[in-house]
This record gives C-alpha cells, structure tokens and sequence, in this order.
C-alpha cells in the first residue's frame, strides 16, 4: 500500500501523464529534440545547456523504459509479443495514458519497478547494468 496518489509520479516531481508526455516524445524523435522541446533554452543567465537538458530527458526517459522492459518479462501477455513501448502499450490497453494504467495492472510488481512508474529503488545497478544517474564532477561535456 502506498499514500501516493496513482496519478503521481515516484521520486519526481509532477504526474505520471507528465512524465509519459517526455517519455513518448524521446521514444519517436529522440533525447536532443526531447531536451528542445521540454526543456528550451532561455535569454536568462542560468539558461540550461543541451547536455543538462538531455540529462534531464533521460532522467525521465531511462527508468520508464527499464520499468516496461521488467513488466514485458514479468506479465508477457500484457504486452503481447510487441516492443516495451508506451506507443505499443497504448494500442493494446486502450487507454491514453499508458503509466497510470500499467501502475494499476502491475500493482503486484511496484516494490520491484524503478520510480517514477515503480516504487523501487532509485540508483539500482540492476535495472540498466551501470550507474546512469551519476555524472562526473566538472563542466557538461559537450
């Protein structure tokens, strides 16, 4: 049982429709035109750059995809032979947004899943194999 609310997103700030808007967007144009799109650079001093801005996309981007990738091993009928995508996902459950749907259907599997879908840890080697979240110290590589 959890106090947060099913609309919510896990460990970040906003809603799970937020988050799917810059997950579906990443999945069909890709992180830079993401990072453009959602996080546009201003005429302000403290303008983020493009690597911070895709940093930010992939916050959202990586844990959603490794979420769907776990959910299409553990509930195979769920996505029916079809890729882990929120594109593919919406077809099959007829739903427009897929997050607040899957949260429902694979309630089972929340402690397990990674935020913001899931309630599992956040910094997890095991969902994607290295430590994405960590950056080195330093200016933004180009």
């Amino acid at each position: 049982m959890s106090l947060l609310p099913d609309f919510l997103a896990a460990r970040l700030p906003g809603t799970l429709a937020e988050v799917e808007e810059v997950v579906e967007v990443r999945e069909s144009v890709g992180a830079s035109e993401a990072a453009d799109r959602f996080r546009p650079p201003d005429s302000g001093e403290e303008a983020p750059d493009l690597a911070s801005a895709i940093r930010w996309v992939e916050r959202r981007f990586i844990p959603v995809r490794t979420a769907l990738e776990a959910l299409s091993e553990r509930l195979p009928d769920l996505f029916a032979g079809q890729a882990p995508t929120l594109s593919s996902l919406r077809s099959t459950l007829e739903t427009q947004q897929v997050l607040p749907c899957l949260r429902e259907k694979a309630s089972a599997h929340l402690t397990k899943l990674p935020p913001p879908l899931g309630f599992g840890p956040h910094h997890s080697r095991s969902w994607c194999g290295v430590d994405v979240f960590q950056h080195d110290m330093g200016h933004a590589p180009p």
